[in-house]
């Protein structure tokens, strides 16, 4: 893994262009009841995340519909659902391999991220994730099945390219799993 993206801040500028085209489609495509939507932000208060980038971080994008008033968030490659922290940081620092855990304790600490928080994000990918109906309706796309024991690190592997490259695309490929409703296979990925 490459810890250092988490302090990359052209590779953060990357994943906010992917969200605000990402968010254009949402928009574009409109609310279910036909009505127009409006921007309606949701104010975060991202951690882990740079000083220098970190006003293009506060937000989540969102709308609102002029009719029904319900709300459409994007999905996102940035945020990794409602955590506090970015999505970036939850699949690099729970990806840590075993004989690299004091490597991701430093940067843990760095970053001002608990080692309860870490081992709680493992936890998660490990026992949580593969329980989810993306996981059950994407996992099959994997072939051998991916070691459900060494997520995240066994999604990254799956995925080609330079160091930046395989992250970027695994935060695109999990993009479905930060929307409140169940979302395509053909709309995610």
């Amino acid at each position: 893994m490459c810890h250092a993206l988490l302090q990359d801040s052209r590779f953060f500028r990357l994943l906010l262009q992917i969200d605000i085209e990402l968010a254009a489609q949402s928009r574009a495509g409109g609310c279910r009841c036909g009505g127009v939507l409006h921007c309606a932000n949701y104010p975060r208060k991202p951690r882990a995340c740079l000083n220098e980038i970190r006003t293009d971080f506060e937000s989540r994008f969102s709308f609102c519909c002029n009719q029904c008033r319900k709300r459409t968030t994007s999905m996102s490659v940035r945020f990794l659902g409602r955590r506090v922290y970015l999505g970036l940081a939850v699949v690099l620092m729970s990806a840590g391999r075993v004989e690299a855990t004091s490597a991701v304790a430093t940067l843990g600490e760095t970053l001002d991220v608990p080692a309860r928080t870490i081992q709680r994000w493992r936890g998660w990918w490990t026992e949580q994730f593969p329980l989810t109906q993306f996981w059950q309706a994407t996992c099959a796309r994997f072939m051998p099945p991916v070691a459900l024991n060494q997520l995240p690190a066994s999604l990254v592997d799956r995925f080609a390219g330079s160091a930046a490259e395989p992250l970027m695309r695994l935060l695109v490929f999990l993009s479905p799993l930060t929307v409140g409703h169940p979302v395509t296979l053909n709309e995610g990925c």
